[in-house]
């Protein structure tokens, strides 16, 4: 059973340039809570500090059989990357307007949870409204076809 999260809004709202896949460090009940499926991508960002890329933001539900060691719903969360893609990263945000994304949580060939962030360029409304009549017309393209 592969379990995988997408960020489909970060599709709409970012030109993506570069991926990258990290690790991602968590306790136990936040690794059951996402078997479950418990993850919501709002407001979630990627931050560069101290040499270190911290996830901020990401919400993984409580798990509901916890115990009091139970984890918190949305704090900072450490991605594990190497240190040549860290300074890739670190040279990427300097440039105006770059920021760093998660685009999708999933579960690798050894059942480690990943974290595939990227490079990310705002749009502009102008260029929303061209993903949404693309959108539209491949849709239509589609329909006829099939």
């Amino acid at each position: 059973m592969a379990i995988e999260f997408n960020n489909r809004q970060a599709y709409f709202n970012y030109f993506i340039d570069n991926k990258y896949d990290a690790g991602i460090m968590l306790l136990g009940t936040e690794v059951k809570s996402i078997r479950e499926g418990k993850l919501s991508f709002n407001d979630a960002f990627c931050i560069i500090d101290s040499n270190e890329v911290w996830l901020r933001g990401l919400y993984i539900a409580e798990y509901k059989l916890g115990t009091t060691h139970n984890h918190i719903a949305v704090h900072d969360r450490k991605l594990l990357l190497q240190k040549r893609e860290i300074k890739k990263l670190q040279a990427a945000t300097k440039e105006k307007g770059l920021t760093i994304i998660p685009l999708r949580v999933f579960l690798n060939d050894k059942n480690l949870v990943k974290v595939e962030i990227g490079v990310a360029k705002g749009k502009k409304l102008h260029d929303k409204r061209d993903t949404i009549k693309q959108r539209d017309t491949d849709r239509e393209i589609k329909k006829y076809l099939g």
